[in-house]
């Protein structure tokens, strides 16, 4: 599957999914968004199956060489493990078993103790998440992977909302995947971004009249 394939197919997916909305949408930062993508509305076996699915081939297409996947808690838990279930049926590793892991928010005082559940952090890893916001996920993900003494990366995200944080009057000047990108010194690599909704956007006549209130709002707010 081509990567541009790859990419338009996930927004259309999303699309049929209920994931990805069009309208208008008051997002967390206080603006009037044109579009709404919410992957917690994957929420079914096949949904959620096919999802894992466009995770491994983007992590595929991206050449990034790695050894396990880390999910943060909690968005990151379900896809952590269903990206590894896909990329265990892959043709492109060939049979290869890709382990996993993920945190707890709350420390854990029996039992195996501790924050990490599943296999031991080590090597070279990607973080998968849903979206990018704050960062704040990112950064704790980083830190728990360098203080086990293994390596991040990439980070692994469904969308690039491709957008500049801060008010009307006082934009940052990068998106925040690009802030991690620097701050971090690894790639984010995401199935799609807004420019594949904006490409969908252009070949589909069913949603033309969404077209011109997603280009305005990329214009005013994007990078």
């Amino acid at each position: 599957m081509a990567t541009s394939g790859n990419r338009g197919e996930f927004v259309r997916f999303s699309l049929e999914q209920g994931v990805l909305r069009f309208g208008e949408f008051k997002v967390k930062s206080g603006r009037v968004s044109p579009y709404f993508f919410n992957a917690g509305l994957f929420n079914t076996g096949l949904s959620v199956g096919r999802l894992g699915e466009f995770y491994a081939q983007a992590l595929v297409d991206s050449g990034v060489q790695f050894d396990m996947l880390f999910g943060p808690a909690y968005k990151g838990i379900p896809l952590s493990t269903t990206t590894a279930t896909a990329l265990a049926r892959h043709p492109a590793l060939g049979g290869r078993d890709v382990p996993f892991a993920f945190n707890r928010k709350e420390v854990k005082d029996h039992g195996e103790g501790g924050i990490l559940v599943g296999a031991p952090l080590q090597g070279k890893v990607v973080i998968i998440d849903d979206v990018i916001t704050a960062g704040t996920s990112v950064r704790e993900s980083v830190q728990i992977i360098k203080q086990a003494g293994a390596e991040p990366v990439a980070v692994l995200i469904a969308l690039d909302r491709m957008e500049r944080a801060g008010s009307d009057s006082d934009l940052s000047e990068h998106s925040a995947v690009q802030h991690v990108q620097n701050t971090y010194g690894i790639p984010v690599v995401s199935i799609a971004s807004l420019e594949d909704i904006m490409s969908v956007l252009e070949s589909d006549a069913t949603l033309a009249a969404h077209r011109d209130a997603v280009r305005a709002y990329r214009t005013r707010y994007g990078v």
